[in-house]
């Protein structure tokens, strides 16, 4: 496995990070403890030391199986979680920005992760109305001199990507924060404009998240296909994932090597960007982890 350095933390992070979103079970397919358990180890063998989670995914349980699967070697992962949201139910979530509401949802992460620090705890895909608030940043940046927080960091919103709103990212500096996710991929690169410069320039850390497009570089999907209620992409609307569809079928005939893993050409793609420290991806099942890995040991 490769690291690189993640902005000036400090931190060797592997190029691949394992996302944790699916484990919600909001893709689909319902994951048990011990599902979880036995991917988390094999990531951990295949090199992997970063794991991105969410305190919003199932309301803290994601964060509770991650704590379960790694207490006993808790020193070797870096650990990523979020605040902002509260879940209530499959893709049902209510906002929670105060610092009062983010303080409890600390105490709540660490006591589901099982630790007493999170590596890089991040603003969670919020509007810039919330972001600016120096009260809660003045919180969060007490919990790091307690080491409840080992670093701060940024999780942009989809659409704060889209549009190149760096507003955040300019803020962060003066906030403290170090570490950054971006929406990054073949299908969704609008970063490359201000974003990644930016980040590059001030020697931020930094995850591209989605780096698959939520599976449709993957190379398993092809037109004409209707995700199944339970599963997140049926809920967006069948006329944008056909035309996504229809894009990434012209990838794949155009620029993916003839007799290559689609995925792993779409990882390696992200991977080539300067200014990422490395991508999120998440997995369905140990297969799909070892092809994943397989990305961040050699250069494809």
């Amino acid at each position: 496995m490769r690291y690189r350095d993640l902005g000036k933390t400090g931190i060797k992070a592997s190029v691949i990070a394992l996302g944790t979103h699916q484990f919600s079970g909001e893709w689909g397919i319902q994951f048990s403890a011990a599902d979880v358990d036995q991917i988390m180890g094999r990531a951990g063998e295949l090199g992997i030391n970063v794991v991105d989670t969410a305190e919003c995914y199932g309301d803290h349980s994601v964060e509770a199986m991650i704590g379960e699967a790694i207490h006993s070697r808790r020193d070797k992962w870096i650990v990523a979680t979020k605040f902002g949201h509260i879940s209530h139910g499959s893709f049902k979530k209510t906002d929670a920005w105060s610092p009062a509401d983010v303080l409890k949802q600390l105490d709540t992460s660490l006591s589901a992760l099982r630790s007493d620090y999170v590596d890089i705890y991040q603003f969670h895909s919020g509007g810039n109305a919330v972001f600016d608030n120096d009260a809660l940043w003045e919180v969060l940046n007490r919990q790091v001199m307690l080491g409840k927080i080992r670093h701060l960091g940024i999780s942009l919103s989809g659409e704060l990507t889209i549009k190149g709103d760096i507003h955040q990212l300019k803020q962060a500096i003066h906030y403290g924060v170090g570490v950054v996710q971006v929406v990054y991929n073949r299908l969704s690169r609008e970063a490359e404009v201000d974003i990644l410069p930016f980040c590059k320039e001030n020697r931020l850390g930094v995850f591209g998240r989605i780096p698959l497009s939520r599976g449709f570089l993957s190379g398993k999907y092809v037109p004409g296909v209707i995700f199944p209620k339970g599963d997140i992409r049926s809920t967006t609307a069948l006329d944008f994932n056909e035309k996504r569809l229809r894009e990434v079928d012209v990838i794949r005939r155009t620029e993916v090597p003839e007799n290559m893993n689609m995925a792993q050409w779409a990882l390696s793609w992200c991977l080539a960007q300067p200014a990422l420290t490395g991508v999120i991806v998440g997995c369905k099942n140990i297969s799909q982890l070892e092809t994943n890995a397989a990305v961040g040991v050699n250069e494809l």
